[in-house]
């Protein structure tokens, strides 16, 4: 890198004016953002930049470039244009980058990481950046001093932390706890202070700072200590830095108090008195003595020994136990023997003075020898204990006992003292032979140890008994015992993976391994249920989904370790319980229905079927109508889509509405089906005649007019559509001096003149038409009067205004219109023979006024043909009397200017 350097700056020697180093000094806290802006390199150097005072072709743009990305360069981002120093994505981490311990700079290429002192400025990140061109070149030295922010809180290194304390420690007594708090923030940030969240009266916390600026905290004493009163406290110390808001770290500190010899051996009476029979056998317990020290290990030992007043005799006669306080009867007693020994027994522990008790022993004096038992045991016995195993059979022979007088004076007898299932009855045909032997199965979870005494005495009183325990031994005879058969559980669905259910218990009233526990899942249980052999937790792997299976039952075992093993079955049941997970369905996307105009306000229009797969209150859902509700309703329950009014095809012959279901889950679950309601059409608008547009307008028409020519046309429109709109047209009545002389198309309403009219035929012609619809299932129809005079000229139409004032006396007879299947309001090819004679004309190109003669001929002889073929077709219907032409018009005659 050096000797590139060196390369670089070589040429640029005759700017030695302009090119030395310089260091700019910034800082900024750890942790910022990217983006940042840490300063502004040519603003702090005070170098000119273009768009300043001189002009830009005078002055070449700066450039600033880092020397080198080392470690300190991937935190800051350099624009080499304005050399604004910005942070970079990766964060900056004071802790993470300088180790205040070490001292020592961390170098990376040209930038390097620098901490010295524990002052804020002691973590530095080092850029070298070159300024260039030539004429501004220098080499900047760039230090960013990373200020601490308390972004640390402290913690201790243990999470418990232990300490011991002398009963006797004197108050303000100081010890320093091990282990203090860590911070890796600096100065006031890190740790300042120790507290305890409780002191119990007696313990206070103060902290001592050394000379490196470590701080320890001291467990100070404040009051008395008692061990024996309480032996440990367990509180919490707590660690706090000084930032803002400062930050806090905890442990748990257990003091315990240490024993120290304060307490000397007590023993609770001071005289103890005892009974001993003359005749008693060497080792006969006489009695025992106890004292008691509070405190522990060797603190507490005792030792028990005579005191010197006790007489040798009475030594020689009765053992002492140094350490159990135990005495028993060490020599036999004869007839020199003194009835009454006071033994003086000291209870010495180390450093008291020993504790005092009196045990007065008197001998009773015997002239006979007691009865003697003597057992011979069937069973296995060791020490004096007898075991048996469980369900052993009825009359189980336990023992032999023989029962005799050593002096084989007096008569023997014995019984059997304490309760259980035991029997004590002569052995016969021997005499003083007693068997002892069961009376029924013994059970080891009913009662594991019995103990039972033969009783021997004599005919003079006198009692000897022989204590025997009998321990019953456990046998694998009871199977596991579950808390319940029935094991009933619920769990949302959708539960995470490996979720808890429950935990299994079942005892075994055996013990040892018989009594011990395994639970297994039986043969029926799903292979994603889990269940812990040893503890009995079940779970279940995998997320569960009540739409796909609502209820689980299988069986699960316990077993316990015997041989052979025995088991038993329970049953769980397991519920998964709805959550709203699933939104309201539509059968169909797309629901289209066809409806009847005019159809009933309220009616039932269709049915919108939606299913919700969640349960209860989760699958319950509502309709509405999210556009048009001002028109249409829809019963929630039935999904029954009503409309409020009826609807008029002619106005809206089709309605889009978007229907939405929202289920009653929490939050709620949404869907929304598009609706296509199409109006069909029915018979309820008779045709409108647009023209005429008057019953007393009229039309001249010339005598000359030829036969087969069009006089004029009735036209009509129906709002209505389909066969409902198909028009025909027919004339009912007729008046007139010939007034067969016009005919009427039925499809197109055009008036042709049939026959060539005469001088006779003058005058004014009436014709009544009828505008008919092809309706369902009763067509309607409208009425116009058309108004034809024939004549030269108009002369006096004062004259035909009065003759058309006068009430026509007009015969009508309806015919039925020729039925055409197309609507009349579109444009329908004329019947009449024009188009023929037009093409004709066109082809002759002037032919002669012959050949056009025989064409005019020829169409007006197949125009009658075709008039009378209509004319058949159409039903005769005589009306009797004058006709009122106002109640022909179902509908009164709009008139409107075409």
């Amino acid at each position: 890198h050096l000797l590139l350097f060196l390369l670089f700056v070589g040429p640029f020697n005759c700017f030695a004016s302009y090119s030395r180093a310089t260091e700019l000094f910034y800082s900024l806290n750890e942790g910022l953002p990217a983006g940042v802006l840490i300063g502004s390199l040519a603003h702090d150097l005070q170098l000119p930049m273009a768009g300043g005072q001189h002009s830009a072709s005078l002055q070449p743009p700066l450039s600033f470039t880092l020397a080198s990305h080392g470690l300190g360069g991937q935190y800051v981002q350099l624009d080499n244009r304005s050399g604004e120093l910005h942070t970079s994505a990766v964060e900056i981490d004071r802790e993470a980058l300088c180790v205040e311990s070490s001292g020592a700079t961390i170098f990376g290429g040209s930038a390097a990481v620098s901490s010295s002192s524990p002052s804020p400025e002691s973590c530095l990140l080092l850029l070298d950046v070159l300024v260039l061109p030539q004429e501004y070149f220098r080499l900047v030295k760039v230090k960013i001093a990373i200020r601490d922010v308390n972004d640390n809180a402290p913690h201790f290194p243990v999470p418990h932390i232990r300490l011991s304390v002398p009963e006797n420690a004197p108050v303000n007594t100081r010890l320093a706890i091990e282990h203090p708090a860590l911070d890796p923030d600096m100065g006031t940030n890190s740790v300042q202070t120790y507290r305890l969240r409780d002191n119990y009266g007696v313990f206070t916390l103060d902290v001592e700072e050394n000379e490196n600026g470590e701080r320890t905290p001291y467990l100070i004493v404040m009051g008395a200590l008692d061990r024996e009163t309480q032996d440990e406290y367990v509180t919490v110390i707590v660690a706090e830095d000084g930032g803002t808001p400062p930050l806090v770290g905890s442990a748990t500190l257990t003091i315990g108090i240490s024993d120290i010899n304060d307490n000397c051996p007590q023993f609770n009476d001071s005289q103890l008195n005892v009974t001993l029979y003359g005749n008693s056998s060497l080792g006969t317990h006489v009695a025992t003595v106890h004292a008691v020290d509070m405190d522990l290990g060797s603190n507490a030992q005792i030792t028990y020994s005579y005191s010197q007043k006790v007489p040798q005799p009475s030594r020689d006669l009765f053992h002492l136990n140094e350490s159990t306080g135990a005495i028993t009867l060490s020599t036999k007693v004869d007839g020199d023997t003194p009835r009454l020994h006071r033994l003086i027994i000291l209870g010495s522990g180390p450093g008291c003075i020993p504790a005092v008790i009196t045990v007065l022993v008197t001998i009773i004096k015997v002239m006979m020898r007691p009865p003697e038992v003597i057992p011979r045991f069937i069973a296995n016995e060791v020490k004096g204990v007898v075991y048996l195993k469980e369900l052993e059979p009825i009359n189980t022979p336990i023992a032999f006992f023989t029962i005799k007088d050593p002096d084989e004076k007096y008569k023997v007898s014995c019984y059997l003292d304490g309760d259980g299932p035991f029997r004590l009855s002569p052995y016969k045909p021997y005499n003083n032979e007693y068997l002892l032997e069961t009376t029924k199965p013994l059970d080891f979870e009913t009662q594991q140890l019995y103990e039972i005494s033969v009783v021997a005495w004599n005919s003079e009183g006198f009692h000897v008994k022989k204590v025997i325990k009998v321990q019953v031994l456990d046998d694998n005879d009871n199977s596991p015992v579950f808390s319940e058969q029935l094991i009933e559980l619920s769990i949302e669905e959708n539960n995470v993976p490996n979720a808890f259910l429950t935990k299994l218990h079942a005892t075994d009233a055996d013990s040892g391994e018989r009594g011990q526990v395994s639970y297994f899942l039986g043969p029926d249980a799903p292979s994603y249920f889990c269940l812990d052999k040893t503890t009995g937790v079940l779970t279940v792997s995998t997320q569960l989904d009540r739409e796909e299976k609502e209820k689980y039952r299988y069986t699960v075992k316990a077993v316990d370790s015997g041989f052979p093993p025995r088991e038993s079955i329970a049953t769980v049941t397991i519920t998964v319980l709805d959550k709203n997970d699933n939104s309201p369905r539509f059968i169909n996307k797309d629901f289209s229905f066809f409806v009847p105009e005019n159809f009933p306000g309220f009616g039932e229009i269709g049915v919108i079927s939606v299913t919700d797969a969640d349960a209860g209150q989760n699958g319950w859902v509502a309709l509405s109508v999210l556009n048009g509700s001002d028109i249409f309703v829809i019963d929630t329950g039935k999904g029954v889509l009503r409309a409020k009014v009826s609807l008029d095809r002619e106005q809206q012959s089709s309605y889009v509405l978007w229907i939405e279901a929202v289920d009653g889950g929490d939050p709620a679950l949404s869907s929304t089906a598009k609706i296509t309601i199409l109006l069909l059409d029915i018979n309820d608008n008779p045709p409108l005649v647009l023209f005429p547009q008057s019953n007393m307008s009229y039309l001249l028409v010339l005598p000359s007019t030829l036969p087969g020519s069009p006089i004029t046309e009735v036209y009509a429109v129906d709002k209505d559509t389909g066969m409902n709109a198909v028009i025909a047209y027919s004339i009912i009545g007729r008046r007139g001096p010939r007034p067969e002389s016009f005919r009427i198309d039925p499809k197109t309403g055009n008036i042709t003149l049939e026959e060539s009219l005469m001088q006779n035929d003058y005058g004014l012609y009436r014709l009544l038409v009828k505008v008919s619809d092809h309706g369902y299932p009763e067509p309607l129809h409208s009425t116009v009067m058309v108004n034809l005079f024939v004549n030269d000229t108009v002369s006096n139409e004062s004259y035909i205004e009065s003759l058309l004032r006068k009430e026509p006396d007009i015969s009508v007879e309806e015919k039925q219109p020729q039925i055409s299947i197309e609507p009349t309001h579109k444009n329908m090819e004329s019947a009449s023979c024009m188009p023929t004679l037009v093409a004709l004309s066109i082809i002759s190109l002037g032919s002669i006024v012959l050949v056009t003669g025989m064409g005019i001929y020829i169409c007006l002889r197949k125009g009658k043909k075709h008039y009378r073929a209509d004319e058949n077709l159409e039903v005769q219907i005589p009306l009797n009397g004058r006709i009122n032409l106002h109640m022909l018009e179902k509908k009164p005659v709009e008139i409107s200017n075409i």
